[in-house]
C-alpha cells in the first residue's frame, strides 16, 4: 500500500537519497535549484509517498514570483525506480496541484518533460514571458494557471519568494554578514 503524506524532517536523508539515484549529481546545477536555495518549500507542500515504511517518492513545490505575481515552482518530483512507470509520478503530481489549489495558489510553474506534463494541463504558453535565473530549454518551461488569468502581469526573469530555511548554509552566511 502507498501512502501520500506531508514531509517530516525524518524524511529528508532519504528524500535526498532518492533525488540522487532518480536525478543524479548533476541536480544541484540546475536553473531550478537556484530557486530553491536557501528557501523552505510552500506551507503544506512538501510531499512523500511511503511504501511498506520507506521513501517511494518525492515532490515540493516553492514560492516564486515574477514582476510581482506569485506562483509555485514545483520540483524535483522523484519516484524509486522500482516503482517507476506504476502510476506514482501521477498520484504525486495530482495530488500536489489538489494542494496547492486548497492552499489557494493560483499557478505552478516547472521545467519538465512537456508530454509527461501536458496531461496534467501544462503548457509553453504562460511561461512565453517568463524567464528563469539560469539556462532552461523553452519547450521545458512549463505552467498551469489553477485559477484563469493568475499569471496576467507575469514577465521577466522568476525569482525566490517565501520563508528562508534558518538551518541552510547559506542563510547561515548571510546571518554572519549581518
Amino acid at each position: 500500500m502507498i501512502t501520500i503524506r506531508d514531509e517530516i524532517a525524518a524524511d529528508i536523508p532519504a528524500r535526498e537519497t532518492l533525488l540522487d539515484i532518480c536525478l543524479g549529481e548533476r541536480r544541484t546545477a540546475k536553473s531550478s535549484e537556484r530557486l530553491r536555495e536557501g528557501r523552505l518549500p510552500a506551507e503544506g507542500l512538501a510531499l512523500i509517498a511511503e511504501r511498506d515504511g520507506k521513501l517511494a517518492a518525492t515532490v515540493r513545490l516553492w514560492p516564486v514570483e515574477a514582476n510581482g505575481v506569485k506562483a509555485l515552482l514545483l520540483g524535483p518530483l522523484a519516484v524509486s525506480p522500482e516503482l517507476q512507470g506504476e502510476g506514482l509520478g501521477k498520484a504525486m503530481m495530482r495530488e500536489a496541484i489538489w494542494r496547492a489549489a486548497c492552499h489557494g495558489h493560483g499557478a505552478i510553474i516547472l521545467v519538465g518533460d512537456a508530454p509527461y506534463y501536458s496531461r496534467f494541463g501544462f503548457s509553453t504558453e504562460p511561461t512565453r514571458s517568463l524567464a528563469m535565473p539560469g539556462p532552461v530549454e523553452r519547450e521545458r518551461f512549463l505552467a498551469l494557471e489553477l485559477r484563469d488569468g493568475a499569471l496576467d502581469g507575469a514577465k521577466g526573469v522568476l525569482v525566490a519568494a517565501g520563508r528562508a530555511d534558518a538551518t541552510a548554509p547559506a542563510a547561515a552566511s548571510l546571518r554572519r554578514a549581518a
